[in-house]
């Protein structure tokens, strides 16, 4: 069995669901042969050189799960792109690109953190360009710790008062770019988060029948997973306890 998790959005002021992913990872976790995180595990990382208690507990969790035989892999998200080798290397997470094609019971899938699917939206496309920018990413990391803190405060909330005045459909994925990228990478199943839309959506890519499974976020009394069990995906919620 493997499992496929996205949008935890972890942080220290929400610690029923800092807890809740202790509690998976002690658990469901490690039934499983792997664990995928598709993103955003963190509201907010400036970099790995920053951990106070709250990240420390999180990374000890994850390299405990690790320890006791699952494999453990993390795709940056939105949130938290600025997770790098030292994260990985301690928290035993491999660090997958954005996308990433792996065989997923039986069928050759297409993961991704989701947010390069909005192209309707143009501003945070935009965003998302000088974001993943190298040459940005290191401009931040080279600023002091205090001022990379505030500056995620600052970028937190100017994307909720952004995000308070677009249309819904912008901020979910544009169809045709879901096709272009199922096409593009020879793929009929794609697995993603980001839009906090959990469902199982059924298309066509090129007269070919095509699956595009959402993964829900987490919220204090309730976690969403993908559950691959042989050929069987099956999109779940549970209860956080």
């Amino acid at each position: 069995m493997q499992l496929l998790i996205a949008d935890l959005h972890l942080q220290p002021d929400q610690p029923e669901i800092a807890q809740g992913f202790i509690d998976y990872l002690r658990g469901p976790a490690r039934e499983a042969s792997a664990l995928t995180i598709l993103g955003d595990l963190f509201e907010a990382w400036i970099g790995d050189d920053y951990r106070g208690e709250f990240e420390q507990r999180i990374i000890a969790e994850l390299r405990a799960c690790h320890d006791a035989g699952t494999r453990l892999a993390f795709m940056h998200g939105n949130r938290d792109f600025l997770i790098g080798e030292a994260f990985a290397a301690d928290s035993g997470c491999a660090l997958l690109e954005d996308p990433t094609v792996m065989e997923l019971g039986g069928q050759r899938a297409l993961l991704m953190h989701g947010d390069s699917l909005c192209t309707g939206d143009s501003a945070y496309m935009a965003f998302r360009r000088q974001a993943r920018d190298p040459a940005w990413q290191a401009q931040i990391l080279a600023l002091p710790v205090e001022e990379r803190l505030a500056l995620a405060r600052k970028l937190r909330q100017q994307s909720g008062e952004a995000n308070s005045n677009k249309a819904e459909d912008i901020m979910d994925v544009t169809p045709a770019a879901v096709v272009d990228t199922l096409r593009e990478h020879e793929s009929r199943l794609l697995i993603h988060g980001h839009t906090h839309r959990p469902a199982v959506h059924e298309l066509e890519v090129d007269g070919e029948r095509a699956q595009r499974y959402v993964i829900g976020d987490w919220r204090p009394n309730q976690g969403w997973q993908l559950r691959v069990e042989g050929d069987s995906l099956t999109l779940e919620s549970f209860a956080l306890a």
